[in-house]
């Protein structure tokens, strides 16, 4: 069945960019909502889907909007909801970007966990991959075929010395798999990168308890790394986050090498766009997904889903 939040929950912290403080609330949601942000700043009316054709900007995060507002490094919180199973939820923000707590997914588990889940009365659906896709921006790429469960394989390739080669092959994403071992790993970036972004009147509440900052050789961070790949493992939050956008759980294995925001949503766009490679299945315990099984076509647009 679908699930949406028991209770409502709420957290404060800055944004990465703005510097500003800003307040974040989860409220539980009728099924069929879907994720739906809020601009509580602006008023209830100022709303965002979290659905693709609400995607403005992809470079420094996933950002929703319209022509007069928008809703910055949703990415983080998304993939909790959709590592833990929520499909249902409206978020409250009070400001232009979510809080970047410290960088990671672990904040938002904890928030949701704290909540807790309640079933609702609507059967889930899943996107079922049928047939394989992928995008490619030179050595980027990231590839989707079909398998029964929600798999990822992610990789990286950094020439810094404390980052290097880093590959995760075939992680199953579970509630539990990813409040374990995917969500605690925080973004991460470059001091130099950080100080070009702040002369430009960016990344003003970037620091080193919201994010891993390297110099040339090595990690700044007293406290160290979470993770031995800590950064491979948060680049698999950012997949997670940005896929949830798609609207309905996945059943597929995504493959990624080099990748980011941009061609995440590059493959978002591709799925939507061939049909023919995936079909829509309502959720039953112990049925298994088979080729030719009989399916629910995805409606198009995808906003009437």
């Amino acid at each position: 069945m679908e699930h949406t939040l028991a209770s409502r929950a709420h957290c404060t912290g800055i944004g990465v960019h703005t510097g500003k403080p800003v307040r974040l609330e989860l409220h539980p949601a009728a099924a069929g909502t879907g994720i739906l942000f809020v601009r509580s700043d602006l008023g209830r009316d100022v709303r965002f889907p979290a659905r693709p054709e609400w995607v403005v900007d992809t470079r420094l995060a996933t950002t929703l909007g319209n022509q007069e507002h928008r809703l910055s490094t949703v990415e983080h919180l998304l993939a909790a909801l959709r590592g833990l199973g929520v499909d249902n939820c409206t978020v409250e923000v009070s400001g232009s970007e979510l809080p970047i707590m410290d960088g990671s997914s672990a904040p938002f588990v904890y928030l949701i966990e704290q909540a807790g889940l309640r079933a609702q009365r609507r059967n889930r659906r899943s996107l079922v991959i049928r047939r394989p896709l992928e995008v490619r921006d030179g050595n980027r790429s990231v590839r989707v075929q079909p398998s029964r469960d929600f798999k990822v394989s992610m990789g990286i390739d950094f020439t810094h010395p404390a980052i290097g080669q880093q590959f995760i092959a075939s992680l199953a994403i579970t509630p539990e798999t990813f409040a374990r071992e995917i969500a605690p790993a925080r973004t991460f970036g470059f001091l130099r990168d950080y100080q070009q972004l702040q002369a430009l009147g960016l990344a003003q509440g970037g620091t080193l308890a919201n994010a891993i900052v390297l110099d040339d050789t090595r990690v700044l961070n007293r406290e160290g790394l979470r993770f031995r790949d800590e950064f491979v493992r948060h680049k698999i939050v950012d997949l997670i986050g940005d896929l949830a956008l798609l609207g309905l759980p996945v059943r597929g294995h995504f493959k990624a090498m080099r990748s980011g925001h941009t061609l995440h949503q590059a493959l978002v766009a591709e799925i939507r766009a061939n049909p023919s490679c995936w079909t829509v299945e309502v959720d039953a315990p112990g049925v298994e997904v088979e080729e030719g099984a009989v399916a629910v076509p995805l409606l198009q647009p995808a906003s009437r889903l």
